[in-house]
Formats: C-alpha cells, structure tokens, sequence
C-alpha cells in the first residue's frame, strides 16, 4: 500500500553503548532483561517492524484468538523439527505465532523476538529494514493465516472471529423496488478528513441516504426508465471483534503530494453500534462493543512509528501508575490490601519479610503459608499459577532461588518499605486473608490500559487515549471487542491459561536456562578486581609509599561481588590474612609517579561496595589506619605528593676544570606545602623561581614566581606531576640562564596574560593592566593582583569582582572568585572589567532586564536575586530598581534573537525551577497576563471591497494600527479580479475574555474597542468572526451561543471582524461563499457577493451550480463557475462531468467539493460566467496575468540564486559528497504461503 514511504526514523539512537572508562562487556554473550514491573513482555524491533510488533501485540492480547491458535495441535499443525523434511507438511507461520505467543505468556524477559515468525514470511533482512503500513499487514497476515489453516479445525478462525456484512441498498422512489447487494468484511475504512469521530463517520456511512435526483438520476430495471431514488447501507452482520482502519494519510491534488491528516477524531471507549445495523430488534447486549487497543501512528506520511495502547482483559500484567498511588485516598489504600491479600506475589513477600533472615527453604514456605493463614498454596493458587516451585522461578524480579532451589529469599530491592507500614501492611494482608473464604477473592475490575512501544511496555491510565485524538502521534486502528463477550475466572492473571503441554515444557524449560544464564552473568558483571596493598609489606620515603619486596608480594588480587558490603570484605581480607593482628583499616589508594598514596578510609560496614563507590580496578591498601614501617602517614588529596623536576645550576668537573652545569633532578613535595620548601630541599637559602609552560612544539615559556607568591602551596600555583622548576641564584645574571635550552622572561608573555580596566569609577594611575595568569589561576588571585598593580584602596577586596568584556563592550555576569580561569572559559589575552559589588554566590543569579518597549544593546539592567526567589518577587525588584509603577506588568524571557520570548507564567514558581540562569535577560513587558481559562486575543478589521466605501465615509484616523498594518481599499466599480493573495487587515486591538465566553460575548467585548466604537456597528449580530492564519481570513466561526473553547483557538490565536448588511445565522451545513459575476466582453468581475450554500443534500458540484443559478437568475445550463486560487493566481473550473464520468465507472461515492482538487470552504471566491454573454473559456484577469509573471519572475531568481549556492559549494565541498539520503522506492508487501489443499 504505502511501502516503504514510512521508514522508522533512528536519529535519536547515539552510537555510544559504553561510558568512559568503563570496561566493554560482549553485549551478545548476556542473556535477555528480565521483565519489567508490568510482568508484560515487549517485542524487540527488527530495524523497521514497529508496526508488526504493534499489531501481534494486539492479536496476543485478544484471548479468543491466542486460544483459538493454540488449540491447533502438532497432529494438525505439523512440527517445527520437520519443517526442513521433503516431504513433511509442516504450516510454519501459525506455529511460530504459537511459539510467540507463548514467549510473550511466560518466558521471563524484557522483550520477546520475531525472526522465527518473520523468516517463516519469507521476509528478508532488507524486507525487516522497511516498514510497511500496518492496515495492510492487517489484511495480508490474515490472508496467510486462512491460506495455512486450510484443512485443519482452524480454517474458520479469522472468519469466525472476524468477519461481517454490509448491505447496499437502491429504493426506487416510484416502485419501490430494492435494489441490494452484499458485501464481506474483516475491517472498515473510515474517513477522518472533514469528520469530527468515528461515530459521525458510522452515521455518514449507515445512516445516511444518497438522493438520486435532478441531473444524477437512477435507472431502475423495474420502471426501465431513469427516476428518483435513494442509496443507503447498513451493517447485516457484526463480528465478535470489530476493527477498523482510520484513512489518516490522503493525496493532496493541488499541491500532487500525500499528507497526514491529523485533526481531532474522536472514538469511544464503548460504542452501540444499534444505530448503523440493518436489524435492531435483538437486545441492546449484542451491539455494544468495547475498545482495547489503539494502534497508533508518530510522525508524517514519510517516515515515523508505530506503538499501541492494550487493555489487559485477563489483567496479565501488573498495572500501577505512581500517581495513581500517591493520590489515593484511605479508602482506597484500604481497598489496595485487600487485592494485595488475594495476589500470591504480595503474600509470598509479606511472609518472606517476617522471617530474620529474610531466607527460607522452599518445603517450610508452602508450611508457614498454611501455618499464617489457614489456606494451602495447593488449595487456593495451584490451579491458577502452577506449583509453588515454578512459581518462585517464574518470578525472578522479587525471588532469588540458591543454585539447588532448596531455599528462597527476597531481592534486595524489594526492602523498600517503612518498617512501622511494612509490619502493619504484613498484618492487614494476612487477616484479611486468613478470615477470606476461598474462592470469594477477586481483583477489582477498573481497566488495565498498558502502552507497548517494542521492548518498552509502562502502565497508562484509560484517560491518556483521548491525548491520540489528534497531532501527529494520533490514533491510526482501533480494535473493538463485544461487551457480552466473558472471559473464565480459571484465565484471569493466569498466563498457563490454555497453552499446549509442549508450549508449556518448552518454556519452562528455557526460563530454567535463563534463569541460570542470568546467575552466571550476574556472577560475572557485579564481580569487582580489587588490589590489595599490604601495610607490612610497604615503607615510606621520599614523599610517598614503596613497597619492601617485590610488587606481587605485596599486590594481592582479589575477586569480589560488588553487592557485598564493607564488612563482608573485611571479613573476607582477615580470613586470608592468617598473620593479621590488631586493628584493620581499609582505605582507598591510588598509585601516582611519586609511588603509592592513601585518600580516604572506607568507613560503615555496612554499605556495599557500590554504595562506597569503590570502582572496578580499585586500589585498597591494608594498615592499621595510623602508621607504616614506624612512620605516621597523611592521608587525602591536600598531602597527595607531587613529583616536581626541579632544574638548577650544580658544579661538575675535576678540580682544575670545574664549570656549571643545568642539572635536571625529581623531587617529591605534597601538594600542600609550600613553593619556598624547594629552597629548602636543594639547601639554599634564598633565589628566584620559575615555572615552565610549553608554547608550541620547539619554544618553552619560563615565568617568575613573585616573592610574595612563595608562601603559597603547590597546587594553588597551578604545579602538577610533572612540572618543572627552575631555579636562579639571586644574585646570577639573567642572560646568561638557559642560553640553549629555551628562553625565559620575567615579564608576562603575550599569551599568559589577561587585561584587567578600571571599571570602579575610582581614579588610578593606570586605566589598565596586565597580569599574569594560567587557565589554573584562581580568579581571586587576579581580582587582588589588579587592585595592587592599579593602586586602588585596598577596601575594594571585599566589595569588587571581575566581569568578562565581550567583542561590543558589554560586560558579562561576574566570575566567581573560587573559580579557576578554565572553570570561568576566561580565554587568555582577553579582557576583564573591575566592578564594584560582590559577584553572585553559588546559590544567587545576576540577571540583566529591560523595558520591552525599549530593547536595543545597552538599555540592560543589572539585578543580583536568589534562585529560590517567586517570579512575582522578582517582578517586584526589577521594576522598584527600573523606577516603574502600576501593578499591570509581566515578565518575558528574552530570545536568542535578541526579541520578548515566552511570559513566565507561574508568578509563583521560583527562578531556578523555570530553569533561569545567571546571564539571562528578561523583560519588563506593560499588561497582566490572561489569568489561567482566559484568553488574549488580538482583533483586525476586515473589509471586503463589496463595502470598500463604507470605511471611507468615516474618520478612522485615530485607529491604532501597529507597525505594518495597513488598510488598501478596493475600487468601488469595475473591479478587474477577485481581492488579492495579500489580505489588509486593519488592527484594532487586544480583547482578554475566558474561554467559557460565547461567540456573541466575544463580539460585543469586540465591539468595546475605541477603534470599532466609532464604527456605530448597531449589535453584535451584524459582525462575522474570522479566524487569521497567514494574515488572511481563514476559518469561519459560527453560531452565537457556542463557548469560545468548542472552537479550539488557542493561545495564539488571532481573530478578524467583517461588517454585515443586515443579521445572519448560518447552520453548521451551510457554506458561505464570495460570487463574482464576469462582466462580458472584458477581463474583469462584478464586486463581490455573499451566497450561502446549503451542503445538506451533499458538496456536489451540480448542487452548487444549481444553487449560483437561482441566486443569480440565470438557466442553471447557461452558466459555469469556477474556483479562485489566490495563491497561484489560478482559476479552476467546476462542473458536473466528473461526477458523469463516476457514474459510469460504478464509484461508490459521488466527488465531493469538499475534497481535492478544490477544497472548497468557507470564503472561497467563485467567479460565475453567463454563456449567454460569454461563451470564452477564459476565467482569468489582467491581475492574474501580472501576478503570474511576478511569481515566474520570482521563481527564475531563485533558481539562479541556488545554482550560484550550488557552484560555490561544489568549489568548496569538491572532494566531499553532499548527497541526501534518497526517498526509498515504493515496495509491496507479501507474506509466502505454502500450499496445503
């Protein structure tokens, strides 16, 4: 049908599996996910078959046909082991959707997979790439299914369960002659173009008649002569499940493209289809039918996806909403218990609870259970879940069974729980119940909705389907069910319900492989290689720890599961240290170039390992916490010991030839200590130190170390692993240090500095200065520097900060002074201004704002506020500091375009939850926001040139018209064409009105404005409302007392006025159209005319010629109308042949105006042509002529302009192919059967 037109879109799918610094695991090698909370399994993807996924999902979740195809043996069926067999006759396809289907029952994990089924298609890996339209999967899969069936009991099931009539009706209205015709089907095809649900469609369908009549006449074969009649279906038969197909994608005529139609269809959650049946004298029971599943469509008619919504009838699944919990009143957390009492999962748990240790054999659970509450497993839950032991193994996500299945005890997940509500929830399960007589226990029987989108299958509520009313993620099938149709007792929350003895065996028998895949996986995955580093084995000296033998003495290599705890570990080192005595202190250590240091101690035994965050690989080392060797060692990244090459000048050579010489040796200090202390390592007493920065790959930087910078330490010098220090005699000479090895500068280099201007407004000697600085230095540090080098008060420290200049001059927000250059994206050589006042904490925002009225580069404001602070608290600041009054203000965020963005809404939400950061600007904007219900609507004028001089007549120079509104009259005769593509409209003002208001209230709200006021429009009834799209009328809003929220405006929604001649009140099925008469013998029109058209009869072409004849007084055979475009400066002629040409092709529907190619609507003009008069075929005017050749002229320049783009990106992107992915060819879908008559 649309093949391959709706391809899966992946670009949101990252290529990235794996984090940094993680080790790769073989992702092939794991075993599938176990389920999920819901208990449900989903269908993994293929590539492209979310739309097979989303309808076998519904097919699984209709009972009657899972158990009609299960009932199928292998006698019937054939077997999957002989299917390679010559001469076997094995039917593949609903053997493997038994297989499927039994998967998705009960075998343990997330998602379920379709290359069994999909091979057994015949499918290819590039057939499972495409995705295809699920409505046509529909019908092929079913076609596959009766041809695999043929022969065997099944051969019937999709007719039984899915087949029905209609009947066609032709009543001649003389003889009374029935005409009637039956047709079959498996699904309906409804229209959702023009159609407000699914009902209105069934009646436009069923209800309906067609009226034969006038120039489209029915031949009867009784009265042998053409005569009136009427045309009418109805449905004959009902199936038990009743689908159907939604027509979402059409063909768009005028533009030769498809489109997605994504208005607001309505469906029911029951339906009584009484109404649209040929018979309804049986009970109203036999009508009703109930939704439970929604397939639904995301995306365009080229590309998107498919999910499903699925009501669980036989609650296989656990169905829980998180909001559903918190909002539930006592009674219903009473109520809550009670289903808990009569779940095998929730008792299981409750008893498993109680026990100490939380674990017990599985022979006493089914004895405690009896012991508690007075009902064996084997007498309440056998006949539903199956033994006890299959049970517990059925349900790994709560149970662990040991490797034996000898005992059982809870997932630690499961420990959630507040004791005081665990204990009294234990209580309160079991009374309830131990004082239950068996059998009487039933789930309640709200329904369980469940959204399965491939693998990923979540709980919804009932109420979230109307969210697929409409949009681009919209209802596309819908699959109803009879309301009479009752499922057994025995099948409820039973998944083992009716599956064969071999599905069952099959299944159980690969949980068990899974269940001990996952046990050795597991094993594998939560194992840890831990180090460890033996306190006995280890000596300190030189800063730092070394060990005393060799490394795989003193290195043991331990294996260990990371959810064990602290204490286990412990317990685990001290059995292998038979020669422990005393205390044992775990730490966390990590071997740096200067040899082994220790961070931090690991405390609180009973964490688990990744609760401590104790990395795979980690290094522990083993001590008693105080010393090593006799020496007392420091711990924590402050004495973390830095190996610093130090460079300085020794001499060397015999006594006669002793020379100089720049010798480079390593030395260990912690990176608390001070710089000086290098004096003090090489034994001298003072000098001059300078640290290095390579520039580029063959020139080095040397930079002095100023005195006062001495007592710093390491680390606040920006010194890491690694650096180099060198050091001077103070009293050598500069020039000759270093003559080879690079060069040195006491002063800043030009890419180690930044420019620091006076912005205090306090007068210095310098306006600006330079200072050294490295991406490490602390922006404190170069805030005192620049009050020091431009000798400002030294009061300024507590009362200034640094503020980034960008390109134009602007200052930026303040950096805070503990943040390092890099931190602050401070680029070198660039420049900072002094400020006076504090920079923001970590815990307030700087925030700049402006008058709306008055946005240009430099009108900001600035304000320093708490996160925490309301939007209206903030309003109140920025508008005391900015000297405003009045209480008729709002806030705007300002967009990237430097123009108002959205209001902040929610006065009382704070800055940081509307996500407002330091930097933003917002806007002081004039006017109270429309409080919530209320709507803010822009209103314009409209004039037609029918009353082009009415507006002229009055003085309208007072109307305020914003920037760009305009009036253009047009002339008062002869008017040479319709009104232009280009509607003026004229603004008049803002109305603020609830959405509760009606139509007539609008209007007279309207009416109010100063604009319209001088109009003296007499009442409201002589005012057409228009919506704007395009700044044009678009839609008509009719019928005074309907609620502006009926219409769905919206909040940006803009509306227009039209004056009348006199009131009007035009029905739902009636058309307002604009007429114009062509004036003979000239290539112009008449000025405008109003015709209303009653649609009742049908959007027929003859009607509407029928209709302009009468109005205009004119032989209906004598005139022709056409339809004016606008946009193309085109005129497209209407008329009856094409519905002559339906007839004789037997269509089954007449052409209707209302679709392509003309889509006629409300405002449409249409040009009438006397052929008495006028007998040329031409519709078009001078204008169009013009209009035309300015678009064709258009055109060319575009075109050129893009081949000019074209060759000047082909001059720069020569060796580089700039191909777009091309749209993928139509493809058809098949599934391949194998003959079995």
């Amino acid at each position: 049908m649309f093949g391959s037109l709706f391809e899966e879109d992946y670009s949101s799918v990252s290529n990235s599996q794996y984090g940094k610094g993680k080790k790769l695991k073989t992702k092939g090698l794991e075993p599938p996910a176990p389920r999920e909370v819901t208990n449900l399994s989903g269908i993994r993807n293929q590539g492209g078959t979310c739309y097979l996924n989303s309808l076998l999902q519904t097919l699984h979740f209709t009972p009657e046909f899972r158990e009609a195809l299960f009932s199928l043996g292998p006698e019937e069926l054939g077997s999957l082991e002989d299917k390679d067999k010559p001469d076997a006759k094995v039917r593949i396809i609903p053997l493997q959707l038994q297989r499927l289907f039994a998967q998705l029952l009960l075998l343990d994990q997330e998602a379920a997979s379709t290359i069994d089924l999909t091979d057994s298609f015949g499918w290819t890996s590039e057939e499972e790439m495409r995705q295809h339209d699920v409505q046509e999967l529909n019908r092929i899969l079913f076609s596959a299914l009766e041809t695999s069936l043929v022969g065997t009991s099944g051969h019937d099931l999709i007719n039984r369960l899915y087949h029905g009539t209609i009947v066609n009706q032709i009543i001649c209205k003389e003889c009374k002659n029935i005409s009637e015709k039956q047709e079959d089907f498996l699904d309906l095809t409804v229209a959702v173009k023009n159609v407000s649900g699914l009902e209105d469609a069934l009646w436009n369908m069923y209800v309906e008649e067609e009226v034969f009549d006038c120039d489209n006449l029915y031949h009867c074969g009784t009265c042998d002569r053409l005569v009136k009649a009427a045309k009418s279906a109805k449905l004959r038969k009902l199936p038990p499940f009743l689908t159907i197909s939604l027509l979402r994608f059409n063909f768009d005529f005028v533009k030769c493209e498809r489109y997605k139609e994504t208005s607001c269809y309505t469906f029911p959650l029951r339906i009584n289809l009484k109404p649209f049946c040929e018979q309804s004298e049986l009970d109203d029971t036999e009508y009703m039918y109930d939704l439970f599943s929604v397939i639904i469509h995301k995306g365009g008619c080229y590309g998107g996806h498919y999910h499903v919504y699925i009501k669980d009838v036989d609650h296989l699944g656990n169905w829980q909403c998180q909001e559903e919990i918190n909002d539930m009143d006592v009674h219903l957390k009473d109520l809550q218990n009670e289903e808990e009492a009569d779940d095998p999962l929730m008792i299981l748990k409750t008893i498993l609870l109680q026990e100490e240790t939380n674990q017990i054999p599985v022979d006493q659970l089914g004895q405690k259970l009896l012991k508690k509450t007075g009902i064996s497993w084997n007498k309440k839950y056998r006949k539903q879940h199956g033994p006890l032991r299959k049970f517990l193994q059925l349900h790994p996500q709560m149970f662990l069974l040991s490797t034996d299945e000898s005992t059982v005890s809870l997932l630690k997940s499961h420990f959630t729980q507040a004791p005081s509500d665990l204990q009294r929830n234990q209580e309160q399960i079991l009374h309830t119940l131990a004082s239950e007589p068996p059998g009487l226990s039933d789930n309640t029987s709200y329904p369980h909705w469940f959204d399965i989108n491939d693998s990923k299958v979540q709980p919804i509520r009932e109420n979230a389907i109307a969210q697929q009313f409409q949009g681009k993620e919209s209802a596309y099938m819908l699959f109803y069910r009879k309301a009479k149709l009752q499922r057994p007792s025995e099948a409820r929350a039973n998944p083992r319900y009716r599956v064969p003895c071999h599905l069952l065996k099959e299944m159980d028998a690969a949980n068990i492989q899974l269940h001990m895949r996952r046990a050795e996986c597991d094993s594998a995955n939560n194992n840890f290689e831990l180090h460890l580093h033996l306190g006995p084995h280890y000596r300190f000296f030189n800063g730092a720890l070394h060990p005393e033998i060799s490394q795989t003495e003193s290195v043991w290599d331990l294996t260990f599961d990371k959810r064990k705890t602290l204490g286990d570990l412990r317990q685990s080192i001290f059995q292998l240290l038979e020669f422990w005595e005393g205390d044992m202190v775990l730490s966390v250590a990590k071997r740096v170039p200067a040899g082994l240091h220790v961070y931090h101690t690991l405390d609180g035994d009973e964490l688990t390992l990744c609760e401590a965050e104790i990395a795979d690989g980690e290094d522990i080392f083993v001590w008693n916490g105080v010393e090593v060797g006799g020496v007392q060692i420091q711990t924590g990244s402050d004495c973390e010991p830095l190996l610093i090459h130090i460079l300085h000048l020794e001499m060397s050579g015999e006594e006669g030839s002793k020379c100089e010489q720049l010798v480079e040796s390593p030395h260990v200090f912690p990176a608390s200590a001070e710089v000086g202390t290098v004096f003090t390592a090489l034994t001298i007493p003072v000098g001059v130190l300078l640290t290095n920065s390579v520039e580029s790959a063959d020139e080095e930087c040397w930079t002095a170390i100023p005195k006062e910078d001495m007592k710093k330490t390491f680390r606040e010098q920006g010194l890491r692993n690694g650096s180099l220090i060198l050091v001077q005699d103070a009293d050598s000479d500069d020039n000759s240090l270093l003559p080879r090895q690079g060069r040195w500068t006491s002063s800043v280099d030009e890419l180690n500095w930044l420019q620091v201007k006076n912005l205090c407004q306090l007068e210095s000697e310098e306006e600006q200065v330079q200072i050294a600085a490295t991406m490490h230095t602390v922006v404190f540090d170069i805030r005192i520097k620049a009050i020091k080098e431009l000798k400002l008060m030294k009061e300024l420290a507590e009362n200034s900060c640094l503020r980034p200049i960008d390109r134009n001059g602007k200052l930026l927000c303040p950096v805070p002074d503990a943040w390092t250059l890099e931190e602050a994206e401070v680029k070198m050589g660039s420049s900072l201004g002094l400020c006076l006042g504090k920079a923001p904490t970590s815990s307030q925002l700087f925030l700049f704002f402006a008058l709306a009225s008055d946005i240009h580069p430099g009108a900001e404001m600035e304000v320093i506020v708490e996160e925490t602070l309301s939007v209206r608290d903030c309003l109140k600041i920025m508008l005391e500091k900015s000297g405003q009054q009045g209480e008729r203000w709002h806030l705007r965020k300002m967009d990237w375009c430097y123009e108002a963005g959205e209001p902040l809404c929610e006065e009382d939400a704070t800055l940081k939850e509307l996500m407002i950061c330091s930097g933003d600007t917002l806007l002081l904007t004039e006017g109270e926001l429309p409080p919530l219900g209320f709507l803010k609507v822009p209103i314009w004028w409209y004039q037609p040139a029918r009353l082009s001089g009415l507006w002229e007549s009055r003085d309208h120079s007072n109307c305020a018209s914003p920037q760009g509104s305009s009036w253009a009259s047009a002339p008062s005769q002869g008017a040479p064409g319709p009104e232009t593509a280009d509607v003026t409209l004229l603004y008049l003002g803002d109305v603020e009105i609830s959405e509760e208001a009606t139509l007539v209230e609008l209007k007279s709200k309207a009416m109010a404005l100063t604009s319209l006021s001088k109009l003296a429009v007499q009442s409201p009834a002589l005012l057409r409302v228009w919506t704007v799209e395009s700044k044009r009328p678009s839609r008509l809003l009719r019928i005074d007392r309907r609620q502006l929220k009926e219409y769905r405006l919206g909040r940006r929604a803009e509306l227009c006025l039209e004056l009348l001649q006199k009131e009007e009140d035009l029905g739902p099925r009636d058309v307002l159209l604009r007429t114009q008469l062509r004036i003979p013998g000239e290539r112009a029109y008449t000025l405008a005319l109003d015709l209303v058209w009653d649609t009742t009869r049908g959007w027929t072409a003859g009607s509407l010629r029928q209709r302009v004849a009468d109005f205009y007084s004119l032989p209906v055979e004598k005139i022709e109308i056409a339809k004016y475009f606008p946009e193309k400066f085109e005129w497209l002629p209407i008329s009856s042949w094409n519905q002559q040409v339906a007839k004789r092709k037997k269509k089954k529907n007449q052409d209707t105006l209302q679709g392509g190619p003309y889509y006629l609507k409300d405002g449409d003009t249409i040009g009438i042509k006397n052929l008495l008069f006028d007998d040329d075929d031409d519709f078009s005017t001078i204008r169009d002529d013009i209009g035309k050749e300015n678009q064709k002229q258009l055109a060319l320049e575009k075109k050129k302009s893009r081949e000019v783009l074209r060759a000047q990106s082909s001059d720069v992107f020569s060796s580089a192919e700039m191909r777009t992915r091309p749209r993928g060819p139509e493809a058809s879908l098949s599934i391949h059967v194998a003959s079995f008559r």
